[in-house]
């Protein structure tokens, strides 16, 4: 692919972009950033290129609740939701395993801060000395996952990266969700 662009599958029109080249395109006339196929990406090894160094990754959890706080201020105003924010409330509220209608909005938002913040601190130390982190892509999916009945074989065979911990470790995560996500349904 090389640097092209599929209009078609992000609805965009097949016009040329700015350097004349017949098989890049801007979706709706958009400028496209072009990300460089020299890195390939891959979620095992958590390679994921240079586009994506200073992202934050967050949670179907995460992102339903911003959208729901989103979708509050737009009703204040009266304004109306478009197609694509509707969908993307949809599939995250589908997916999201931490919801409990009942709990404060907040209180939701900081159990969930919380425990990104415990996965992303949380540290392992290999018998060679080696301090293993939690990549924040792993932190993300771990949250995505979670059901209070996971394993860590489930877990490793969904974020393969994860083998790089010993299984205990592995464990150890999963008890931390479990934790949270009891607090968050109960």
């Amino acid at each position: 692919m090389g640097g092209s662009y599929d209009a078609n599958a992000a609805g965009g029109e097949p016009t040329p972009a700015s350097g004349g080249n017949e098989g890049d395109f801007k979706p709706h006339g958009l400028p496209v950033k072009k990300i460089s196929a020299a890195v390939p990406e891959n979620t095992a090894e958590l390679s994921f290129g240079p586009a994506f160094a200073d992202m934050q990754i967050l949670s179907n959890a995460q992102v339903a609740l911003y959208l729901r706080a989103s979708a509050g201020s737009a009703a204040d105003r009266d304004e109306e939701l478009q197609d694509v924010y509707q969908k993307t409330q949809g599939y995250v509220n589908r997916f999201n395993t931490m919801n409990n209608p009942e709990k404060d909005q907040q209180e939701l938002v900081d159990e969930l801060d919380n425990l990104q913040d415990a996965l992303t601190t949380y540290r392992k130390e290999t018998d060679e000395g080696e301090e293993l982190l939690l990549h924040s892509f792993e932190v993300a999916s771990l949250m995505n996952l979670m059901a209070t009945d996971t394993t860590a074989e489930e877990a490793l065979a969904l974020i393969p990266s994860l083998s790089r911990f010993p299984e205990a470790a592995i464990d150890e995560i999963l008890e931390l969700i479990r934790g949270t996500m009891i607090r968050i349904v109960s």
